[in-house]
């Protein structure tokens, strides 16, 4: 094989690396995060803050659903990762809600943060969030 050839295959490599990279790193950034100091302390609290029937509902349907404290018949669905909170009333979604930290934080602490905010003042929770009203 000439020394031309060879050049010519390393370079394709290396243009085939370069393009297939950026996919590979979208695939495995999320398993990676997890490895942070933040992420895990964030889980860390999370798990103490949960009972044990909240966390399987968290990992298993990737959401987590917190009774209204003044609206017996309204739930709250927060999302595992970034996203909507959607407000569930009588079984039906009636709005979404995008309440987010000015700050980036991890995404076991913004639902902690959803969850303590509704648990303490569900009225000022719904002022502070912009809401957006489902049409069926």
């Amino acid at each position: 094989m000439s020394l031309i050839t060879q050049a010519l295959t390393v370079l394709g490599w290396i243009v085939i690396a370069l393009a297939v990279s950026p996919m590979v790193w979208l695939l495995i950034q999320p398993y990676l995060r997890n490895w942070l100091p933040a992420e895990r302390r964030a889980m860390h609290l999370l798990r103490d803050l949960l009972t044990p029937e909240q966390l399987r509902q968290l990992i298993w349907y990737g959401y987590l659903e917190i009774p209204s404290p003044t609206e017996p018949q309204r739930m709250y669905r927060v999302p595992r990762t970034k996203g909507y909170v959607q407000v569930i009333e009588r079984g039906r979604a009636t709005m979404r809600l995008c309440l987010q930290p000015v700050e980036s934080l991890p995404d076991a602490d913004v639902v902690v943060l959803h969850k303590l905010m509704i648990e303490a003042n569900e009225e000022t929770y719904l002022q502070k969030a912009n809401k957006y009203i489902c049409v069926e």
